[in-house]
């Protein structure tokens, strides 16, 4: 099977994400443009194959009993970032920080805010990531993508449907393969500081030095989750070695345990605020696998 590309049979999935959480997966492939995609796709597709797509693992939970069938890794081998006068024109596995570093370096402001996130260009755009008061959405002009079936998608930001952590990517059914920002020229120098304070304010407030998928719940509508959390009485609960951080109550993180117990604080967590403030909180993060391995 998948001869024809970059491929690790087996592979431990807790090596690919930031919670370093996680089962085997059956494969794991590394494509390197959208054609190989949608060749991964069809091969899988003619085996029966169920078929999952991850960027850098930042906002991923693999559960203990792994992925079945093929599991595509955007990140490895499309980080391709070019300058093009005011915009950039970036593959969809590269980082937000190289990005937003390309800006600083071409004195182009507006991706500061992304800095710090630590995800891949197509990941973001899917979700809409954001932070500081920045968002995918402001900044994004073109996404372009391959279907299953290897239909190319060329797709406006308006004809991206951007919302609250949210796009029209999951809705069409798509792979983002290469993103077109367009930014305002600025001064390199002020660029880099505004990055450094940004990313110096998220280590002074954030647990970074402890495996995490980052914030774990949406921003509940007129709320915020880690202050829900946090009146909850909730920092430093913990399930296994599973904790709600000390630090950050908006993260979950991993001091050794298992995805099992992870994924039971998530939901104690949601079931607590729910019962004691009255709001559902929904998962930031994304979920994938089967939460027993076989036998």
């Amino acid at each position: 099977m998948f001869e024809a590309f970059e491929v690790i049979r087996d592979a431990e999935m807790s090596q690919y994400t930031t919670l370093k959480l996680g089962g085997k997966a059956d494969y794991l492939a590394f494509p390197r443009n959208g054609e190989e995609i949608a060749a991964m796709f069809r091969e899988a597709g003619e085996a029966g194959m169920p078929v999952t797509v991850i960027g850098h693992g930042s906002n991923l939970l693999v559960l203990d009993g792994g992925i079945r069938g093929l599991v595509i890794r955007v990140e490895k081998n499309m980080r391709e970032v070019r300058v093009v006068g005011n915009r950039i024109v970036a593959q969809a596995g590269a980082m937000l920080g190289s990005v937003a570093l390309a800006a600083a370096e071409a004195g182009l402001s507006g991706l500061e805010f992304a800095s710090g996130i630590p995800g891949t260009v197509g990941g973001g755009v899917m979700m809409n990531a954001g932070a500081y008061g920045g968002e995918m959405s402001d900044v994004v002009i073109r996404v372009k993508g391959v279907y299953p079936n290897g239909g190319p998608v060329s797709l406006t930001r308006e004809e991206m449907e951007f919302g609250y952590r949210t796009s029209v990517v999951k809705k069409l059914n798509f792979v983002v393969t290469e993103v077109v920002f367009e930014l305002e020229r600025g001064d390199p120098e002020k660029i880099r500081e505004k990055m450094s304070r940004l990313n110096a304010e998220r280590a002074e407030k954030q647990p970074l030095d402890v495996p995490s998928a980052g914030s774990t719940f949406k921003r509940p509508e007129g709320y915020f989750a880690a202050a829900l959390i946090d009146q909850c009485g909730l920092k430093g609960y913990s399930i296994g070695d599973a904790m709600v951080s000390q630090k950050h109550a908006g993260f979950l993180v991993n001091l050794g345990t298992s995805s099992a117990d992870y994924l039971e604080l998530v939901r104690k967590v949601q079931s607590i605020v729910e019962s004691r403030a009255g709001v559902k909180l929904e998962p930031e993060i994304r979920i994938v696998g089967e939460e027993e391995a076989e036998g």
